[in-house]
């Protein structure tokens, strides 16, 4: 069976199918263009730089093609990379299809839908209950099938779902033990605070994000949801029920630099934007140590503020 691209060890030279997740076009300080590639298969990613790049080479290596990389796995600032010695579109009678390529989250969208029919009962307030079905109807699709980011946390198939589900999980944890928290409000609040993905972001391949999730993000565009939904049910958007709904959608990034436009004002939202952090941390942490050797750390994760993490060798 072929090696796939994380199955590499360094030094080790690589010819392989691969998509292209992401292309960006840079200039080097002597002025000369070249694209700037993280690759992608279900093994996970890995990044290199297409030098002296000419005009076709923009327009033939864009993201969502798959291609045959040829190539030097090395390591470039503590992080692996892909020295590319040759590299051409895949061809229709090649494996082309960039759906093989894309990672997926450990379930399938089946079972996820199944797990979430069953956590709407347990909704029991009528108006939150309404309008998370509604909402879950209207985006069915993308909700279990989107990433839930594009870089960092759950950035795979699926992963949107996944996220979700996990998080409303460690929520039933915490209902367990303070039985203070209302278990309705977390569990609505958990299932559609990131349902705005469905809008921000583009899909699973060459995951982009839309004009709307540029300019307006996933909270604004999730709250406005909700407001559209309730007048559609009938249900007044600002009676007491519903403010309270959105409170935990647009406080679930926790303070305002991180893109909430208030910060959590009740238990339920503390406690959803600490499940929130804690979920995304734990996915990021897991991913990077996935291909890390026991007794070595782990290549620096972005979106934890460039910390690399150490994989213990004991048993």
């Amino acid at each position: 069976m072929a090696k796939k691209l994380m199955e590499f060890q360094t030094d080790d030279e690589m010819e392989l199918f691969a998509l292209i997740k992401g292309a960006e076009k840079r200039v080097t300080k002597t002025g000369k263009d070249f694209i700037a590639l993280t690759f992608q298969d279900r093994s996970g990613e890995i990044r290199g730089n297409y030098w002296d790049a000419k005009e076709e080479d923009f327009k033939n290596f864009q993201a969502g093609r798959v291609v045959l990389l040829k190539g030097k796995r090395e390591i470039y600032k503590n992080a692996p990379q892909v020295k590319i010695i040759s590299m051409r579109v895949a061809r229709d009678d090649e494996p082309s299809d960039p759906t093989m390529y894309t990672q997926k989250a450990p379930v399938s969208a089946d079972q996820l839908r199944d797990e979430f029919a069953k956590l709407v009962f347990e909704i029991t307030n009528p108006d939150w209950n309404r309008v998370v079905r509604y909402l879950l109807k209207k985006y069915d699709r993308e909700f279990f099938t989107f990433p839930a980011a594009k870089t960092n946390h759950h950035a795979f198939e699926g992963g949107l779902a996944f996220h979700t589900l996990s998080i409303v999980k460690l929520a039933k944890s915490v209902i367990t033990q303070y039985e203070q928290v209302d278990e309705s409000l977390l569990i609505a609040g958990a299932i559609l605070h990131d349902l705005g993905k469905t809008i921000e972001l583009s899909g699973p391949v060459a995951t982009k994000y839309t004009i709307e999730g540029n300019l307006l993000g996933h909270i604004v565009i999730v709250d406005e949801e909700i407001v559209e939904a309730a007048k559609d049910l009938k249900i007044d958007p600002s009676s007491e029920s519903l403010v309270v709904l959105r409170h935990m959608i647009v406080s679930h990034h926790g303070l305002k630099e991180y893109g909430s436009p208030v910060e959590p004002h009740m238990l339920e939202a503390v406690i959803l934007h600490a499940l929130d952090e804690l979920d995304a941390e734990i996915q990021m942490v897991s991913g990077a140590l996935k291909n890390t050797e026991p007794g070595d750390f782990s290549e620096r994760i972005f979106g934890m503020d460039g910390r690399n993490f150490y994989k213990p060798s004991i048993n």
